[in-house]
């Protein structure tokens, strides 16, 4: 089990970025595939972008392709996802999530399976 504690959210313009950051606990972290998620007001929990163990290996939602980019340092601990041009329906909570695997290449897109999550932190754009 990893603990998770995402930070980085905040008010923004439209049109501006961000940078979020998830500081995750204990070793291995390079054993863990991380995802972000996002969940906005009376919609479900969607996926956003997905980093390998290894961080050689990414992917993101179609509709998210272009303004999203996750990256990590696993020296760090840490994870990121970098925002721009963002839209004031970019806002959300996001969460980042982490799924232990031997597979250090692996991604997952479903939230079902990972076994990790942060608090999430809030997100707000204003138009």
């Amino acid at each position: 089990q990893v603990q998770l504690v995402e930070s980085g959210g905040g008010l923004v313009q439209a049109g501006g970025s961000l940078r979020l950051s998830c500081a995750a606990s204990g070793r291995s972290f390079s054993s863990y595939a991380m995802g972000w998620f996002r969940q906005a007001p009376g919609k479900e929990r969607e996926f956003v972008v997905a980093i390998s163990g290894s961080g050689g290996r990414t992917a993101a939602a179609d509709s998210m392709k272009g303004r999203f980019t996750i990256s990590r340092d696993n020296v760090k601990n840490t994870v990121y996802l970098q925002i721009i041009s963002l839209k004031p329906e970019d806002t959300a909570v996001y969460y980042c999530a982490a799924k232990r695997t031997l597979n250090s290449a692996l991604y997952y897109r479903d939230q079902y399976s990972y076994d990790d999550w942060g608090q999430g932190t809030q997100v707000t754009v204003s138009s």
